[in-house]
This record gives structure tokens, sequence and C-alpha cells, in this order.
């Protein structure tokens, strides 16, 4: 009987615990991007390994930079995505 070795994933951790000095704020949409799909959904804390006080931050701040137009809502909003009735 073989035995096959288990995958440990890598530990997931907080990237503004980790680093105090890392902004958390609706100006920085580069850093919010990261937390953001393609598709502009935020991504799940549980994938991102942020904590739950810096998520509800990162959630935050990320509706602001969308009202801000600093960050898109949708892909249609999107000028890189084309609509179905464009192809």
């Amino acid at each position: 009987m073989a035995f096959r070795k288990r995958f440990a994933p890598r530990r997931k951790f907080c990237r503004f615990c980790a680093d105090k000095e890392l902004p958390l704020d609706y100006k920085r949409a580069d850093i919010l991007r990261d937390f953001v799909t393609e598709r502009g959904k935020i991504i799940a804390r549980r994938i991102t390994g942020t904590c739950a006080h810096h998520q509800r931050l990162l959630t935050r701040e990320i509706k602001r930079a969308r009202q801000m137009a600093l960050l898109i809502y949708t892909a249609t909003h999107d000028s890189n995505v084309k609509k179905k009735s464009m192809i």
C-alpha cells in the first residue's frame, strides 16, 4: 500500500497586519485591484487570507474607490471588455 504525500497549502496571512506601513486607502487603487477580480467582484477573505478586521476596511475602501471612479463596478463598465452585441 503506497502512501501519498498530502498537499500542504501555504499558510495565508493578512498583508495589512504583516506590513503596518501599507496604507489601506481608496486613493491607492493599485493596492485595491489585487483584491478585486477582473469582473469587478471583491475577493473573499478565505481566498486572499486577509483578517476579518482588514477585510471590512478593504470592502469599504473598494466601494469608495468605485464611487470616485478609480475602480470599476462590473466588467461591462470596463472599456477593454467587448459586449456580445459588438462581437
